[in-house]
């Protein structure tokens, strides 16, 4: 921290006997999926347990579909933006309105776009990593973001904060950062289990897969993965839940494998507690991850977890067989073996299900809340 005389200067929201001012930036995207609601947990729960020590400010610049309508514990800041321009204007003219002790925003590139806009403000910016740095560097735009990243504003990073270990050491690596960084993990929301169903066919063993209609899921993979096991396990049926524009291409995928009678997709926008409760195996097939919040919900539930082993976060999670197995990214005959292995073997591996549950536990949001409010205080008071 720097100071005149002995004392904090002045902007640096660190005055004595003050909460720290903390922003938060949303993404501008259109659903409110895994990081918008991993930094809405997040600042609700600062708000809630830490309103002593932080002022909590949250800024959507876009109007986001399935945004909870209950009033939030943080404040919320408002300003849907339309083009570039007028959202460099939003983020000057937000980070400047108050004394932040640190602009907190997630990925690489709304960062660099975030503090090309606050030139000439003297703010601390941490960078919140949510996917897989090497992916989002698939672009003309993002490589240009990307080199400004490394050649000019990682240098005025206060701090990275990291959803995985792996995650880190790979922005570490990508960067040669010398930045310090500090796994925080997502939390992991409970769930009301007082009304969880029985599954309406007893005989059947059902999958489970939770997540966006995208390529980066992966759902190809399963579909073509379960078109072998159904010809050895008739028995077996599979879930598909989620949404996006990729679901008219999934449909069609299920009608040419022929599988429109064993494979059902299903939506639940808020909660997945539905096909949750009512599955007995999760499957994840996604090509890459930053973390995995689907798999810890169905840890949750203490269902195994079959998952390829893409980078970063099923590897971080599944470090005990007890929890599940990791298959290659490619699926194919492993990922058929996992599924049939789980099939014959469900009524042994359901005596695992309290050590699943107890796990993930390290992972509620009454645990995780004070890393983050750690990391948040670490960061603002790190020199620059």
């Amino acid at each position: 921290m720097k100071m005149t005389d002995g004392k904090p200067r002045k902007g640096d929201g660190l005055h004595p006997n003050r909460r720290l001012k903390i922003l938060y930036i949303q993404p501008g995207t259109k659903s409110f999926a895994g990081i918008e609601r991993v930094v809405d947990a997040v600042c609700s729960m600062l708000a809630d347990k830490y309103a002593e020590d932080f002022d909590i400010d949250v800024l959507y610049t876009s109007v986001h579909q399935n945004r909870p309508a209950e009033p939030r514990k943080y404040s919320v800041i408002d300003r849907a933006v339309k083009t570039r321009f007028e959202l460099m204007r939003t983020f000057r003219s937000v980070v400047k309105a108050k004394d932040y002790a640190l602009v907190v925003v997630p990925q690489i590139e709304p960062t660099v776009i975030c503090m090309a806009a606050c030139l000439g403000l003297d703010r601390r910016f941490a960078i919140h990593l949510h996917g897989n740095p090497g992916r989002e560097r698939s672009h003309a735009k993002a490589k240009i973001l990307f080199f400004l990243m490394r050649i000019y504003f990682l240098r005025k990073v206060s701090y990275v904060f990291g959803t995985s270990p792996k995650q880190l050491d790979a922005f570490k690596g990508m960067f040669h950062s010398k930045v310090p960084q500090v796994w925080v993990p997502n939390p992991v929301r409970r769930f009301d289990f007082s009304g969880k169903g029985e599954a309406g066919d007893k005989a059947a063993v059902t999958f489970v897969n939770v997540g966006r209609f995208a390529f980066q899921k992966g759902q190809d993979i399963l579909l073509r993965a379960f078109a072998e096991v159904v010809k050895v396990r008739p028995n077996a049926k599979l879930k598909i839940v989620g949404y996006g524009a990729g679901e008219t291409a999934l449909r069609a995928e299920i009608d040419r494998l022929g599988l429109s009678d064993a494979v059902s997709i299903e939506h639940h926008p808020v909660n997945p507690q539905p096909a949750l409760a009512n599955s007995d195996i999760y499957v994840s097939t996604s090509r890459w991850e930053g973390w995995s919040l689907a798999i810890c919900e169905a840890l949750r539930f203490g269902l195994p977890v079959i998952a390829t082993d893409c980078e970063f976060g099923p590897s971080d999670i599944l470090v005990d067989e007890r929890l599940g197995r990791l298959v290659p990214v490619r699926g194919g005959e492993p990922l058929v073996s996992a599924m049939i292995y789980y099939c014959d073997n469900l009524t042994s591996e359901r005596l695992h299900s309290d050590f699943r549950k107890g796990f993930i536990d390290r992972y509620s949001p009454e645990r995780v809340v004070d890393l983050h409010a750690d990391a948040l205080r670490v960061a603002a008071r790190e020199l620059l």
